[in-house]
């Protein structure tokens, strides 16, 4: 399975803005299509991001602020499943986990995603009791994150959620267990921010 290029990477992350899980790269209306989109526009696919980085800059100023120095766009590398061990059962292992393997995130994405994970972290366990499903909602909701780039579900017993940062890109996952642990990482390559089920 290939990995993304840095940049079509970023232009997934903000397709995955539209709904987490619901592009897939590289499918109908995945990566291919920004640059279609802008150009049909007439702006290019830099102007896009642009806009759609300021939008999210706007709805969350204090994410923004603690990020103003981090506007580099060089890539930290995903996990790469292609270093495989010599043997074939190491192989054959590596290839049927490869689904796992997630798009690079960039420095100001790294930034914008810690900041977004701490603000929810402090404001999911905040009480000291750990929330289930319909609170998790609620307090992403509250926080600004919208409805559908949102994925609540029950993860071995507590509340476990993925998201995906609006404008910014990085998808951000956690489970509120004890201790509870929040996650940054770039959308899966098979599309999403919630880990794929199961290999091929």
């Amino acid at each position: 399975m290939k990995r993304l290029a840095p940049a079509t990477a970023a232009v997934t992350a903000v397709l995955l803005a539209a709904g987490c899980g619901s592009v897939r790269a590289g499918g109908a209306g995945g990566a291919a299509a920004a640059p279609a989109s802008a150009s049909a526009s007439g702006r290019s696919a830099a102007d896009v991001m642009a806009q759609v980085l300021a939008e999210h800059d706007r709805r969350y100023p204090e994410v923004a602020e603690d990020c103003a120095g981090a506007r580099t766009a060089t890539a930290v590398p995903a996990p790469s499943a292609s270093r495989a061990p010599a043997d074939p059962e190491g192989s054959k292992y590596a290839e049927n986990h490869a689904f796992r393997q997630t798009a690079p995130v960039d420095a100001a994405q790294r930034c914008r995603g810690d900041a977004h994970a701490a603000r929810i972290l402090a404001a999911l366990t905040g009480n000291g009791r750990q929330p289930d499903e319909a609170a998790v909602r609620q307090v992403l909701e509250r926080l600004g994150y919208p409805r559908d780039a949102v994925q609540v579900q029950r993860d071995g017993g507590a509340a476990g959620f993925s998201l995906v940062v609006p404008g910014a890109g990085p998808c951000i996952s956690g489970r509120l267990a004890s201790p509870p642990k929040v996650e940054v990482h770039g959308p899966y390559v098979e599309g999403g921010c919630t880990e794929p089920q199961g290999g091929h």
